[in-house]
């Protein structure tokens, strides 16, 4: 059986499938600060932990979870973090960060899963089983590359900036001065002069006169009020008007 051939015992490799999943749980919750939008890697990293939480509890029942039913788990997890991920990637564009951790736990769930059954496969089997592998690691690769390394999220943090502009908070993490600063991208120019007239309304709001300056200098290059819709503008200046009447109100 596979299990004597294994160079580690079981029991070892579940330890370090529970470190792993722990390792996704946590890279997904503090990554997702530099998302726009963090809740959707926050959720599923809080999810991933609270599992691994469970498996850990497990490890001291009298039947601990078996090593199979442990790489069930993670491919259930990774198959379902993949389906939002991948959602989130090409159809919202609010962040890259879940699919290509759900990925790493789809792959590592399915490839352990191969593997454990791997001397009771036909030979046809096993080309199939490399194949898939294959796919496997052709697809992760694809995420990390599309997700981690070339993450083109400009419209997204528009629209964290205007989430941010109605709460009323223009500083600090994920506020509109932040995440307008970041709302730009080379290949995708229609959205620059959106950023750049809402920092340069926002310094200018704030009387940060050099800033101001320089963020309207570039709204002016790249196109000027022809190149952003009248309602952009509008609902900008709404929300400082909003935010103008607030301060005044809390200073009386």
């Amino acid at each position: 059986m596979l299990a004597d051939t294994m160079i580690l015992p079981e029991s070892t490799i579940v330890w370090i499938l529970l470190l792993f999943d722990a390792v996704v749980g946590f890279v997904l919750i503090f990554g997702s600060r530099s998302q726009p939008f963090p809740t959707p890697a926050r959720r599923f990293g809080t999810f991933i932990l609270i599992i691994t939480g469970l498996l850990l509890m497990g490890q001291s029942a009298e039947n601990p979870t078996s090593l199979q039913a442990h790489l069930g788990i993670i491919s259930v997890i990774g198959a379902f973090g993949l389906v939002t991920g991948i959602h989130h990637m090409l159809n919202t564009r609010r962040e890259v960060l879940v699919a290509p951790m759900a990925g790493f736990l789809f792959c590592v769930g399915v490839a352990g899963l191969i593997t454990q059954t791997w001397e009771d496969l036909t030979e046809f089997e096993h080309w199939a089983g490399f194949l898939a592998l294959v796919v496997l690691g052709g697809g992760q690769t694809w995420l990390v590359f599309r997700g981690l390394l070339i993450g083109r999220l400009p419209l997204a943090w528009s629209q964290a900036g205007m989430v941010a502009l109605h709460r009323g908070q223009l500083h600090g993490t994920h506020g509109a001065l932040e995440c307008f600063e970041k709302a730009w991208d080379g290949d995708e120019e229609h959205l620059n002069p959106m950023a750049y007239s809402a920092l340069f309304k926002i310094n200018q709001f704030l009387q940060n006169d050099d800033s101001a300056a320089h963020w309207h200098e570039l709204f002016i290059e790249s196109g000027g009020s022809n190149a952003v819709a009248e309602e952009w503008l509008d609902a900008i200046d709404a929300c400082l008007t909003k935010i103008g009447k607030s301060s005044s109100l809390s200073e009386e």
